[in-house]
């Protein structure tokens, strides 16, 4: 295809999916929902599930298959800034003073559902391998359990925000929980990589122990040279933009040379990258953020274009349930009963296990790498697709419910004692 030629179709497919996203992120705001819920419907919609059925094989014509690498590396890259964002983001400061409320209940909320996930991918194995999985080890049962105990800090963020949840109890602890919950999943994704047709062909345990030996240079030898380069009056770099892009595309590059994806070299380097007062510096998060908002949607019709909801039959809808029930119950019950034993109340504890239920983005991203090391395949993958869905758009109408149920039960405390007091006067 002429050089020309393709890139006016890549810039028009951009545009398509840039407006497409857009249009669906505002509706869903309209509804209730995070952005994110209606730029990942509109990745699906126009891949096969929808678009592609149409007459015309519509979705062929404009994705054509000479243009799609071309968007998949753009949409690698958006990962890569979203992904370093997500690391950057996390900040243990809030753990101060809460005691062992965010510990417990991301140990709760990630062990349990990770047991659950792992489990059913060896006690269900004949079920997967109906569905045509044909890797049924080691990695696809920690990947298994990987995706069910996956919470979206980012979309979870977000919803704090817009549901005024920001510097409540709730809130914070979430918070705080979701950003234990994300490090250690990730490193249990790492480690189901290793030994897979996307890894390089060194053995595992060299490849285990080179990551644990970037990691350790990344935290404890260039996460202080940074703070003290950028602490340095009169530093060459007075802005840590282009710092933060280059760390981050550097480390995605390590690790992706090390057969592990370069989404986890990104996520390193976010937990590197020194912020200010050692809290996330607001320039550095808004324009990495922005950066990464404005491609995604092309990440989102990455993943769109291989999975077909259509092509799922009874089998993989019953799945489909069963993971659903699984990564559901397996969060919101195990974080309400690690709160309550927090000493929070009934609300508040309430509100902790809906926010951690939110998968979002993260999980996608997870599910993409899974699917690109040959852990899963396909079908699955659409099936999971699905299950992120239903959990993160299952997060507005919860909290919606535990508002109502605690306004109504403070209306009826408060009847109560307009009565207690009628009744004392009428005693008097």
């Amino acid at each position: 295809m002429n050089l020309d030629v393709l890139t006016a179709d890549v810039i028009g497919d951009v545009a398509l999916v840039l407006a497409a996203s857009s249009l669906l992120g505002a509706a869903a705001r309209r509804l209730g929902q995070p952005t994110v819920i209606g730029q990942i419907l509109a990745g699906i919609l126009l891949g096969p599930s929808l678009l592609g059925r149409l007459p015309g094989h519509l979705t062929n014509r404009l994705f054509t298959h000479a243009a799609i690498p071309y968007i998949s590396v753009i949409a690698q890259l958006a990962v890569v800034i979203f992904m370093f964002t997500v690391g950057y983001e996390i900040d243990f400061r809030p753990l101060r003073g809460r005691g062992r409320a965010a510990p417990l209940i991301a140990a709760a909320a990630l062990l349990v559902p990770l047991g659950l996930g792992s489990g059913l991918a060896v006690a269900a194995r004949h079920t997967f391998v109906s569905i045509g999985e044909s890797h049924t080890g080691r990695s696809f049962v920690l990947f298994m359990g990987v995706a069910i105990s996956v919470t979206a800090l980012p979309v979870l963020a977000s919803i704090v925000r817009e549901r005024g949840l920001a510097g409540s109890v709730a809130g914070t602890i979430a918070t705080a929980a979701a950003g234990i919950m994300d490090v250690t999943a990730w490193l249990v994704l790492a480690v189901a990589l290793i030994g897979t047709s996307a890894a390089s062909k060194r053995p595992w345990l060299e490849t285990l122990l080179l990551l644990a030996g970037f990691i350790v240079l990344m935290l404890v030898v260039i996460r202080p040279l940074l703070r003290w380069w950028l602490r340095r009056p009169g530093t060459l770099l007075s802005s840590q933009i282009p710092l933060a892009v280059v760390l981050a595309v550097t480390s995605a590059w390590v690790t992706g040379s090390l057969g592990l994806h370069p989404v986890f070299g990104a996520f390193l380097a976010g937990l590197t990258m020194p912020g200010r007062d050692d809290a996330p510096d607001a320039d550095v998060l808004r324009v990495m953020e922005q950066a990464g908002g404005l491609l995604l949607p092309l990440f989102f019709v990455v993943t769109g274009l291989t999975m077909n909801i259509g092509a799922l039959n009874g089998t993989d809808l019953v799945l489909l349930l069963v993971i659903v029930a699984f990564a559901m119950l397996g969060k919101i019950g195990p974080a309400y009963g690690a709160a309550r034993l927090s000493r929070l109340d009934r609300r508040q504890s309430a509100t902790i296990a809906a926010l951690v239920n939110t998968r979002g983005l993260t999980e996608l991203i997870a599910l993409n790498v899974g699917l690109s090391a040959g852990i899963i395949d396909q079908r699955l993958f659409t099936i999971l697709v699905l299950m992120a869905l239903i959990t993160t758009i299952a997060t507005g109408p919860l909290l919606s419910a535990i508002g109502r149920t605690g306004a109504e039960q403070e209306a009826s405390l408060g009847a109560r004692a307009q009565t207690a007091q009628a009744d004392a006067n009428d005693v008097s």
